[in-house]
């Protein structure tokens, strides 16, 4: 059986790029169709992996502002050859489902959502990505074939498999098709339980709907520290507006995330994640999570056994919500065992049953 894995881009390491990992690890020969490749920005993570890039690799500015090329990406993800391959799987949010395949050829969709800025709402998201006006201007003008092209290309896949409840339910809303829901991986085994320092913490790509911003506010008026893990182009603003008591610390290794996870009083997930992994990894390190209700996160956490809710995306309504979490006890070992069944091995045990039910045959890899 040949295998052919495809990402929509390799530009940064995140969950998406975690199981990509996985499926590497399931399918060690096959190569990755990607539109363009960074190895510095997705951390070497696919460093010896047999990688294959699109035209847009060659386009100037294309790897680093890629927002602004919406247009040549369907074109783009569509002029790969899949003619030698018996299966392909596609990691999208957005265009590697597009992949055009043959009869003889089948094509299984790991959904981590229907592309964002087509059926969301369009005009703030645009604002929020701070794309220059002149550009702001020509997307109602773009949006139309973006909407078409997308919903055109949702048929392609065979299957169609969701990262959550929540994703399974904008699948069919937007693409009028079914999923299975197939949770992310989660390295279990590579997170503690270790005794908390005097910090809460904020990890993920320092972008606006990330909401850092709400996060910095909150611990202000509080008085309480907060670390951020990450980097975007955010960053350098929330600096400015951030009090003494917020540390960023840029970058961090994989090796050193889960001193940072195991020692925070908990984590702050402010935004409407479609899954979540860094809250699941927060979890398995034994540390609650105070998150907004919304999105993934209301598939694994539990309100007052792994962590605590607020209901505004507001630094008031953040606020409150620290200061119950204050006045209430955690196990840290109930935390982490609530969020073992996420285990990377039973990622790849269900991908592995998805992929028998094509009537392909494989052998489980090193997780089993």
């Amino acid at each position: 059986m040949k295998v052919a894995l495809v990402h929509d881009y390799l530009n940064q390491y995140g969950g998406a790029e975690r199981v990509l990992e996985a499926l590497c690890s399931l399918f060690p020969g096959a190569p990755i169709y990607t539109l363009f490749y960074d190895a510095a920005a997705t951390g070497y993570a696919f460093e010896g992996h047999d990688i294959r890039t699109s035209f847009l690799q060659r386009v100037p500015f294309a790897r680093s502002h890629h927002r602004y090329f919406p247009m040549l990406m369907p074109i783009a993800i569509e002029q790969f050859d899949f003619s030698q391959f018996d299966l392909v799987i596609s990691s999208s949010a957005s265009y590697a489902k597009g992949i055009i395949t043959g009869p003889g050829t089948k094509h299984i969709c790991y959904c981590h959502t229907p592309t964002r800025y087509a059926w969301t709402d369009l005009d703030t998201k645009a604002q929020r990505l701070g794309y220059p006006k002149i550009i702001h201007s020509l997307i109602p003008l773009l949006m139309p074939y973006i909407r078409v092209w997308d919903k055109q290309s949702s048929a392609r896949p065979d299957v169609f498999l969701a990262n959550s409840n929540f994703v399974k339910k904008r699948i069919a809303k937007y693409y009028r098709r079914e999923a299975e829901v197939v949770y992310p991986p989660l390295n279990f085994s590579f997170f503690s339980i270790q005794q908390p320092q005097d910090y809460y913490l904020m990890i993920g790509r320092i972008v606006p709907y990330k909401r850092f911003d709400i996060a910095i506010q909150a611990c202000a008026n509080l008085g309480l520290k907060l670390k951020v893990i990450g980097d975007g182009p955010q960053r350098k603003r929330l600096q400015r507006l951030a009090g003494r008591n917020t540390e960023f610390l840029g970058l961090v290794s994989e090796e050193k995330l889960p001193y940072y996870y195991s020692h925070a009083r908990a984590l702050i997930f402010p935004q409407e994640e479609d899954f979540g992994i860094s809250a699941l990894e927060s979890m398995a390190s034994g540390r609650p999570v105070i998150a907004y209700r919304a999105g993934g996160a209301l598939e694994y956490i539990k309100e007052e056994s792994n962590g605590v809710f607020f209901d505004e995306q507001t630094p008031e309504s953040l606020a409150g919500a620290i200061g119950r979490f204050e006045e209430m006890a955690f196990n840290p070992s109930v935390i982490r065992q609530s969020v073992e069944k996420y285990d990377v091995r039973h990622f790849i045990a269900k991908m592995e049953e998805v992929v028998k039910k094509q009537n392909f045959k494989i052998q489980m890899s090193n997780y089993k």
